[in-house]
């Protein structure tokens, strides 16, 4: 019986214009109560086919390292390489404007019943929920560890330590992001060189 041919993936599209930057970038604001990321991902790598899962990951190291909102500062670059400043206008204030009327609408609501156990809950639920999409986005990226320069195991070293450093043991995200992030640009750096050589 013959074998089932591996299922591709589909080609990578452009967005055809900064009003479709804009939908898509709105599209997706609306649907990220609890974070943003994960519905980042589903939209861009696959329903639209913009990004490939491991240029999703570098856009993401990028917004991380920039000062400001990650998702901010991936709808700016990503606006700008698609459309140039348009773009790169269109899908921030995708991002921005209807939420931001909906957001200032709620907390006019909430002020008057934060101390309500069931807004309490309410909050409290959706932590839980946004830490759970933040979980399910790292196993679908995952696969992109294969192709990483720095190879799985200093990968998930790096990741892990990430992880005690802020998690554990409380550092300051920034000294983590400037430190670590700098040990495995350089590893990162020395291990594209080392491979270009014997190449």
């Amino acid at each position: 019986m013959a074998e089932a041919a591996p299922a591709t993936e589909p080609p990578l599209r452009r967005p055809q214009s900064a009003a479709e930057l804009f939908r898509v970038f709105n599209r997706l604001a609306l649907q990220g109560f609890g974070g943003v990321l994960p519905i980042a991902h589903r939209e861009l790598v696959e329903r639209e086919h913009w990004l490939s899962p491991s240029q999703f990951v570098e856009l993401l190291a990028l917004g991380q390292v920039l000062p400001g909102p990650n998702i901010i500062n991936m709808a700016i670059i990503f606006g700008d390489r698609a459309c140039g400043w348009r773009g790169a206008l269109a899908a921030s204030a995708g991002l921005l404007t209807v939420p931001m009327v909906i957001v200032l609408a709620i907390a006019t609501l909430y002020t008057q019943v934060a101390e309500h156990p069931l807004a309490i809950g309410a909050l409290r639920g959706m932590g839980v929920v946004s830490a759970g999409l933040v979980i399910a986005m790292a196993f679908k990226l995952r696969s992109t560890l294969k192709t990483n320069p720095l190879g799985q195991p200093a990968s998930w070293f790096i990741a892990a330590l990430t992880l005690a450093l802020i998690g554990g043991l409380r550092w300051p995200l920034v000294g983590v992001v400037l430190g670590l992030g700098s040990v495995s640009m350089a590893l990162a750096w020395w291990r594209i060189r080392a491979q270009q050589r014997t190449a």
